[in-house]
């Protein structure tokens, strides 16, 4: 299997995960879907974004609203893949998944969506590594907590790769994982380094009270809410 990371990145328990991807052709992209709407999460949240979402991913999470990314796509070449965002006339991008990462083509996708001028965003789990993301990619990425179930997967040597523009998410489903989130923004002194953003797992915790526990740990990050859900229903895919 084509990988864009070290074998010890993906443990030999996950590879069946990633099947659908060990016919890929070399130079091809699975993708689930792309489509145009309203970026709802992130710094860029409220615009206009063109998404390009790619099929696999490795981990599990308890928590994820895309599991139909794990196995449905297409093939599509590089070219066509470029065309279909140019199409939309739209200067937003963004690659996610599933788990982006995993299918090494993202790297050049994501170059040449640069090249052509647009403002492009890579959405990642944080347990791949990032190295080789172009400079010009604005990176936001996860840090797994406690309650997602693949704590264990993040992959912290990302955070000595990350640039001062790109963005940290974490995904709060309890008050266990919100006090490990305030925990590791203070040790690695996130909040100083990039934009941090705090997100309620939808339906887990409620977005008031994200918003008192914030208030209450006096730390200056972003809360966020995953705006297409409450636009549209949040069983709603392409948008």
């Amino acid at each position: 299997m084509h990988s864009t990371v070290p074998l010890e990145q993906i443990r030999p328990y996950q590879e069946h995960r990633l099947s659908i991807l060990k016919d890929k052709p070399p130079g091809m992209l699975l993708v689930h879907e792309i489509y145009r709407s309203i970026q709802g999460e992130s710094t860029y949240a409220g615009l206009p974004c063109v998404f390009v979402r790619l099929t696999g991913c490795h981990l599990r999470c308890v928590w994820c609203d895309t599991p139909h990314a794990f196995r449905e796509g297409q093939l599509l070449g590089l070219a066509e893949v470029i065309d279909r965002v140019l199409a939309f006339g739209c200067p937003l991008v963004e690659l996610t998944g599933g788990e982006p990462l995993v299918q090494p083509e993202a790297l050049e996708l994501m170059q040449r969506l640069a090249d052509a001028g647009l403002t492009v965003l890579l959405e990642t789990s944080g347990a791949l590594s990032v190295r080789e993301v172009d400079p010009r990619v604005v990176i936001i990425m996860d840090l797994k907590c406690p309650d997602s179930g693949e704590c264990a997967h993040n992959y912290w040597p990302n955070l000595d790769w990350l640039k001062p523009q790109d963005q940290i998410k974490f995904v709060v489903a309890s008050r266990r994982d919100f006090d490990w989130a305030v925990e590791t923004v203070v040790r690695h002194k996130l909040d100083e380094r990039f934009s941090v953003l705090f997100s309620p797992a939808f339906g887990l915790v409620l977005p008031r009270n994200l918003a008192q526990w914030i208030l209450e740990s006096g730390l200056q990050v972003r809360m966020q809410l995953q705006m297409h859900k409450y636009i549209w229903d949040p069983e709603t895919r392409g948008v």
